[in-house]
């Protein structure tokens, strides 16, 4: 494997809180244009491996590299889209519009008080043309739906112009439809645009046929393969501890 490769690559990771292991033995690579689906029990340190990675967690102990840097080195945050999770449950009366939104995700790449150029408007435009919520831009985000909501928060993520997207549980609370349209829109982020997606969810049979790899994570990893392998019952009993059935939904 070519080192520039790898978005993320991890090796022995430990992560310990009050003598408890979160997570342990972590090593996995993600490579540029994966999309890469992280599953696992409630409480099996999903969650924390993405906090892990960001940076936003301290690790006890291993290796996290970003395209090929040492994550102490690493600076290109803005590589890297993050749509953590009920980010969709905003305030409902939350006094910004859908627009002033999705700016929000240009801002930490020019600073605060730097003006908008025209490259920061057109990256606007096109992360809400992507997410299709330009005709929602003057509406306050309080007002949107959950599904509305979970496309505007993307579209923030994807105003940085960013090379992976990272999203957690993004589904919770949005209805069947917007939920399939939302994978479409993932689905073509991933095909048309190579971005890398690593995405955390509780219902991967719905993402099967998109995915090129699955991480299963109960504290620590326990398969990293193809997904339509890793899916049988008995790999997903062992991981949940329960009689586990996969449906495939296949919608092509």
């Amino acid at each position: 494997m070519k080192f520039d490769t790898a978005v993320f690559e991890v090796q022995d990771l430990l992560y310990t809180i009050n003598g408890t292991d979160i997570i342990k033995d972590i090593s996995l690579v993600v490579k540029k244009g994966e999309y890469s689906a992280v599953i696992g029990p409630n409480g099996g340190g999903k969650t924390t491996l993405v906090r892990l990675l960001l940076g936003l967690e301290k690790k006890t102990k291993g290796s996290i590299k970003l395209f090929g840097q040492k994550q102490k080195a690493f600076k290109a945050w803005d590589k890297i889209g993050y749509v953590p999770q009920r980010v969709s449950q905003i305030d409902q009366f939350f006094p910004a519009t859908v627009e002033e939104v999705v700016k929000m995700g240009r801002t930490a790449k020019r600073g605060l008080f730097t003006r908008e150029s025209q490259e920061d408007r057109n990256a606007v435009e096109s992360a809400m043309t992507k997410m299709d919520v330009l005709n929602l831009r003057q509406k306050l985000v309080g007002e949107l739906s959950g599904g509305q909501r979970q496309r505007v928060m993307i579209a923030r993520a994807l105003a940085s112009k960013p090379e992976v997207l990272i999203l957690d549980e993004p589904n919770t609370g949005v209805d069947m439809v917007s939920q399939n349209r939302f994978y479409g829109l993932l689905r073509e982020l991933n095909q048309k645009d190579r971005m890398t997606i690593l995405f955390i969810t509780h219902d991967v049979g719905v993402i099967a046929d998109d995915i090129q790899s699955m991480l299963c994570i109960n504290q620590t990893l326990l398969a990293c393969n193809n997904p339509h392998e890793v899916l049988s019952c008995s790999e997903m009993s062992k991981l949940y501890g329960i009689d586990a059935h996969l449906i495939h939904h296949h919608h092509h």
